[in-house]
């Protein structure tokens, strides 16, 4: 850990700009009420905003995919929208980013996935969901594959986003991951609910609470963590898995061992929301670069301390992650 070179970490980010991903899975439009508080309301025991402004911005994958145009990558997006006007919104979204929308299926009759958030303050007072959760049509699920296997072949890896809002089915991921491993394309998977379609993956990105959840096990202290690690490994063919701890940082599995701690450097905390999405953007761009998986683990939590340093659905820039790594790296050498 001592040994790290902040010179290579600082000329991985410089090769950023040559890596090009495709991001799979489901796409959010993440929509912001901005408002003031300053009186309850006589109807109900609720705050009252008034209102100062509203915005929309890409979440779920595409927020994968903002952040990493924003560090400078090449991206494509498959995923599957709702034919909608916010599904077009989307669309439009992404095209803005330099994104190819050959890769976006619209779905007739199905919701795009929407999360309104109504922040006061700097604080959210509300959010409001509306989604469905059902899997994708039969035939939405081929045009996915479909799309899928025209991406492969033009791209350095894939990252696969997988929400559990219905696009990524258990078949379709699982035709998805062996189309990846038969074009030699590596595959890092940001699970939510299920990791058995994704055997063959490069990576797994869990936080602690999904560890919990998709290995069945308990968690509470670091022999538990590595146990419950150990099966993940199992399920995906023995893939490397990184567990995101939050302020934390993450601890990096390569083998059945206890794992490597990478501390995060302190940071004022404003937002976590898409946090996840920035780290996972990080973690790959870099190991598609050249890093290995300690070094990409440095650069993805200074990508992350950019972006929770502000307020909503944010990203980071490369001049950013740069300005904020020499305290990546000496916090994640103080750990040792």
């Amino acid at each position: 850990m001592r040994d790290l070179d902040s010179r290579r970490l600082q000329s991985l980010l410089d090769r950023f700009a040559r890596v090009r991903l495709l991001v799979v899975g489901d796409v959010v439009l993440d929509e912001y009420v901005w408002g003031d508080v300053d009186r309850v309301s006589p109807e109900a025991p609720v705050p009252v905003v008034h209102v100062r402004n509203e915005t929309v911005v890409l979440g779920g994958a595409a927020n994968v995919a903002r952040n990493a145009t924003a560090l400078g990558a090449s991206v494509a997006v498959c995923s599957a929208l709702g034919d909608d006007p916010r599904g077009r919104q989307v669309v439009g979204l992404l095209e803005d980013l330099g994104v190819d929308p050959d890769g976006l299926i619209l779905v007739p009759g199905r919701p795009t996935t929407r999360k309104t958030r109504v922040i006061a303050r700097s604080q959210q007072v509300v959010r409001f969901d509306r989604e469905t959760l059902d899997p994708l049509p039969a035939d939405a699920g081929r045009k996915l594959q479909r799309a899928v296997e025209r991406a492969l072949g033009s791209v350095d890896g894939v990252v696969i986003e997988d929400y559990g809002k219905g696009v990524l089915s258990r078949r379709v991921a699982a035709a998805i991951m062996r189309r990846a491993r038969a074009d030699g394309v590596p595959v890092a998977v940001d699970p939510k609910n299920d990791v058995a379609p994704y055997r063959g993956a490069a990576l797994l990105k869990p936080n602690l609470r999904e560890t919990e959840t998709l290995s069945g096990l308990p968690i509470a202290n670091r022999s538990q963590l590595a146990r419950a690690v150990r099966r993940l490994r199992r399920k995906i063919d023995g893939g490397a898995v990184v567990v995101t701890r939050g302020a934390e940082g993450m601890t990096c599995f390569e083998d059945d061992g206890d794992g490597v701690d990478v501390r995060t450097v302190a940071r004022e905390v404003f937002d976590v929301q898409g946090a996840g999405d920035t780290t996972i953007a990080a973690l790959v761009l870099a190991l598609r670069a050249g890093a290995s998986l300690l070094e990409a683990a440095i650069i993805a939590n200074a990508a992350a301390g950019v972006v929770v340093a502000k307020v909503g659905t944010a990203t980071a820039s490369i001049d950013e992650v740069r300005e904020l790594l020499p305290a990546a790296i000496a916090a994640a050498r103080e750990a040792t």
